[in-house]
């Protein structure tokens, strides 16, 4: 059985996630609430291990994600995310690369439906 602690330290990053998500784009905090929830869910009934992993990589998620959020860091680069490293891939199951994979494609229609501005005035 899970400790309270654990569930405690559980509960306060899952809604660190999702005060962090307010401050992006309306099309990226739908996205990233929808996949933090799935991915929640799906590691609630995992063995100690794996629960550890879990927190620290979604930890370091909530860290990078409120450095950039920061004003004075929106300013200098206009951009939130980071580049995957490439040497991660190859740790990853078929299962998580096709999960990846189905969330590079959903991020990539949400930035087609609706096009910056420039695009469009360069199109007509």
């Amino acid at each position: 059985m899970l400790s309270s602690e654990h569930i405690s330290r559980v509960r306060r990053l899952y809604k660190l996630i999702f005060r962090l998500h307010r401050g992006l784009p309306a099309e990226l905090r739908v996205l990233g609430d929808n996949y933090a929830r799935e991915e929640f869910k799906r590691h609630k009934k995992c063995n100690a291990q794996e629960a550890n992993i879990f927190l620290h990589e979604w930890t370091d998620y909530a860290i990078n994600l409120a450095k950039q959020m920061k004003p004075l860091q929106q300013a200098k680069t206009k951009r939130v995310g980071q580049y995957l490293d490439p040497q991660m891939l190859e740790h990853m199951t078929d299962d998580q690369l096709v999960q990846l994979y189905e969330l590079h494609k959903a991020a990539a229609a949400e930035t087609n439906e609706n096009p910056p501005d420039t695009i469009v005035k360069e199109k007509k």
